[in-house]
Order: structure tokens, then C-alpha cells, then sequence
């Protein structure tokens, strides 16, 4: 999951007051006495937890569950100032702060993965979108629409670099329309294992009923694992350029459209 630059400049102090605030709060709710009740108290320490978890740092939520339950401990249960609790609705209390406080900051995690990977999507989107349009107002020559795609299909998938070959014909690892991959007439599980890191992988052009070459895919030096979605989308990258290399077949990708 990515996280802000700005809070991941500021992960250790993140953490740290992660961890500071939820007992600082509880020590402020101790001065209240009885006016305020446990359970009332518990779910501030709660909202902190969130709060704590929202910055997408994982152990910053941990920190702060564990601290609010401590804190609650001390504070806020009889006997005051140690760990020990006497009365057995404030033990059921402090394991609810824990358990619902970690529960509810992976929750907020997942909704922050789960907008994170709604952005990259809606990137991925924009970028066909931006190409389509690049393609059809003929504002680059067939070299540069060529090389913009094999910038963005590294970007999507991640990979180490993407080439263009004018070859028609490949008999290694090769990308179906569908987003999945095939080697050898059986499909690779690119999720589990990743993409082969021993041989380029081809993504057809295809425009016009044929295949005018291949986009070959290096991912050599990490392992790079691009979900059937990303790998889709460099499909429709592809077929872009396809599309462009359809309607001006006389031109090779070196020539000005």
C-alpha cells in the first residue's frame, strides 16, 4: 500500500505519538474521576486507534491499541496506578478496547488500500484514455506513440523496461488478450510466482486482424507480480499502437505518421 510521502517522511514520530497519545489521553480522563464512565472512555481511546491507523502505517495502529488498552488499565480501572483490575466489567472492557481497537484499525488499513488501488486504477484508465487520444489526433510519430506505451506498460507492470520488437512471430512467455499469461501452451500463475524472470515476455501489437510486433516485457532483477487487471490494461496499451500501426501500414515505427 502506498503511503504519503509526508507521513512516511514522519514514520518514527508517527508511531511515536501513536503510542504517546493514547495514554496521555487517559491520564487527562483520570482527572475527571467518576464523571466520566469507563465505557465512554474506552471508545475515545477507540477513535484514536483510527485515527492512528488512517495514517497507513500499520504498526502506528498496533501501537496505539496497545497502548490505549495499557493506559486504560492504569488509569482508568481500580486499582488505580497498576495493572491489576478488580472489578471484572473493566477486565471485559480493556480486552474489548484491544480486540475491537486493532479490529477496527485494519478496517481503516483496508480502506485505505482499497482507495489506493482505486487511484492506480483510475491511472491506469486515464493513461489508455491519454494514448487513445494521442493515437487518434496523429499529434506523434508512430516511434514516439511506440515508446510513450513502453513507458507507461513498465510503469503498470512494474517492470524493469519494455522494447518494442517488429517481430510477428514469438515462441516464448507470451501475455493473452484476456491478461493472463501462457508459456508453453500452459498459463502461469504471474500472482504466485511472478513474472519469468528468465526470458522476456511478449505482448502482442495487434491492429487490423494481425500482429504488426511484440512489446517484449524484462523483469529481471525483481520479481514483479502484475494483477490480471494491470496486465490488461498494458493490453489496451498495446492495441493502441496496434490500432495506429493498423491504419498506416506502410509505415515502419521509425517513420513520421
Amino acid at each position: 500500500m502506498r503511503i504519503d510521502p509526508i507521513l512516511q517522511a514522519h514514520r518514527g514520530w508517527l508511531i511515536a505519538a501513536s503510542a504517546a497519545l493514547p495514554l496521555l489521553t487517559c491520564w487527562l480522563l483520570s482527572l475527571a474521576g467518576d464523571t466520566i464512565a469507563n465505557t465512554t472512555a474506552a471508545l475515545v481511546l477507540v477513535l484514536l486507534v483510527v485515527a492512528a491507523a488512517a495514517t497507513g502505517i500499520r504498526a502506528a495502529g498496533i501501537v496505539a491499541a496497545l497502548t490505549a488498552a495499557a493506559g486504560f488499565d492504569y488509569f482508568l480501572t481500580a486499582p488505580y496506578h497498576t495493572f491489576a483490575i478488580a472489578n471484572p466489567d473493566d477486565i471485559e472492557t480493556a480486552v474489548l478496547l484491544l480486540l475491537v481497537g486493532g479490529a477496527v484499525g485494519e478496517v481503516a488499513l483496508w480502506g485505505r488500500r482499497q482507495a489506493a488501488q482505486v487511484s492506480r486504477e483510475q491511472g491506469y484508465l486515464d493513461g489508455v484514455i491519454g494514448t487513445a487520444a494521442t493515437a487518434a489526433a496523429g499529434r506523434s510519430s508512430t516511434s514516439q506513440l511506440i515508446d510513450q506505451v513502453a513507458r507507461q506498460i513498465t510503469d503498470v507492470l512494474k517492470i524493469d523496461d519494455t522494447r518494442f520488437d517488429p517481430a510477428t512471430h514469438y515462441g516464448g512467455p507470451t501475455v493473452t488478450d484476456d491478461g493472463r499469461i501462457t508459456r508453453n501452451n500452459r498459463t502461469l500463475d504471474v500472482a504466485r510466482r511472478g513474472l519469468p524472470t528468465d526470458a522476456t515476455t511478449a505482448l502482442p501489437v495487434t491492429g487490423g486482424g494481425r500482429v504488426h510486433g511484440h512489446y517484449l516485457l524484462t523483469a529481471s532483477t525483481t520479481v514483479a507480480r502484475p494483477s490480471r487487471n494491470q496486465l490488461r490494461v498494458a493490453v489496451l496499451l498495446a492495441q493502441q499502437v496496434g490500432a495506429a500501426l493498423a491504419a498506416h501500414p506502410t509505415l515502419r515505427p521509425d517513420d513520421a505518421t
